[in-house]
């Protein structure tokens, strides 16, 4: 119970740069036919690097042309590119979430915290993740506007390359809008929507606290958190390339139940450590698979389209 594992799990995060493949070979993702040699091509240009139309998809007589900004190939493009503009969307991403939250709570309770424990426990949750009162306030007033409805959460079950599965969990006021778009992400980028049930069962909900390596002792870490009743401690992976700022970005993530949660978190500001909460869940693998480098590429950027749109709250997946 004691041992720490190798880290199985991407929470893909909200990236405000795009990934791209720039193989100039075809590439055959999923086995079950997901994608081709006519669907999926990636040219090169003699523009410089930087401003070339990366991609031609053609599907049938259409070509679409995409254009994408270049990064390097290989395992190590997948670290997000540009750290404080990826936390602040990652940031950006939580209060839209935890507002549309509220938008639902006031639509079934009314205005009132007193008389709408929704909204009561929304309150508590705000200050647990510590969220600006105002974005509370916020989302209250919109709430109440002319046409606003209340937002309904699905999950879409995805296959990406290389094996890999994906859950994209959606929060929409317009359920035809967000599957369109779903669909439109993968059709551009090769992900293949799954049937309900094929995917979700390789993954299991949990309570995560994420705390960054470079904080904390590893020992340490692992005593507080089985003390506190956690279920276990995720280490996260190490390159042989990792600088000193890559180090700096690796997270532990503390899993435990909804029980022990609030327990976890006090031991931790008892201890003075630093930590992140999940917002409410996480969805954990319960097993990974490894896909090769350009298979990782093309999933970070079908997982990166997908949380641009606004209705998706958050992508998981099984690839290590």
């Amino acid at each position: 119970m004691g041992s720490l594992r190798p880290f199985g799990v991407i929470l893909q995060k909200f990236s405000l740069h795009s990934i791209i493949h720039k193989s100039p070979r075809f590439f055959h993702p999923h086995s079950n036919g997901l994608g081709s040699s006519s669907s999926l091509a990636a040219v090169t240009s003699s523009s410089p690097s930087w401003a070339f139309d990366s991609k031609l998809k053609s599907r049938g007589n259409q070509v679409r042309r995409i254009w994408m900004s270049p990064v390097c190939m290989g395992r190590r493009s997948c670290k997000i590119a540009g750290r404080k503009g990826a936390q602040d969307a990652k940031k950006a991403k939580l209060y839209a979430k935890i507002g549309k939250e509220v938008v639902s709570a006031v639509k079934r309770g009314g205005t009132s915290p007193t008389s709408n424990p929704l909204l009561t426990a929304l309150l508590e949750k705000f200050k647990e993740l510590d969220i600006p009162k105002e974005i509370f306030d916020r989302n209250i007033k919109r709430a109440s506007e002319k046409g606003q409805e209340a937002y309904i959460e699905k999950t879409y079950e995805v296959y990406g390359y290389g094996g890999a599965s994906m859950v994209v969990e959606v929060s929409t006021d317009k359920i035809n809008r967000s599957v369109a778009a779903v669909r439109e992400v993968l059709k551009d980028y090769g992900g293949k929507m799954a049937d309900s049930g094929s995917v979700m069962f390789k993954f299991r909900r949990a309570r995560v606290v994420n705390v960054k390596a470079s904080n904390v002792d590893k020992d340490q870490l692992l005593n507080i958190s089985l003390d506190a009743g956690a279920e276990d401690v995720i280490e996260p992976p190490e390159y042989e390339d990792d600088t000193e700022e890559d180090k700096s970005e690796r997270y532990y993530k503390i899993v435990t139940s909804t029980e022990n949660y609030l327990g976890i978190l006090s031991k931790l500001r008892e201890e003075n450590i630093k930590f992140e909460t999940d917002g409410g869940s996480e969805l954990l693998p319960i097993s990974s698979i490894e896909v090769d480098d350009e298979a990782m590429d093309l999933n970070k950027e079908l997982m990166d389209k997908l949380l641009e749109l606004d209705d998706v709250d958050a992508v998981y997946t099984d690839q290590k």
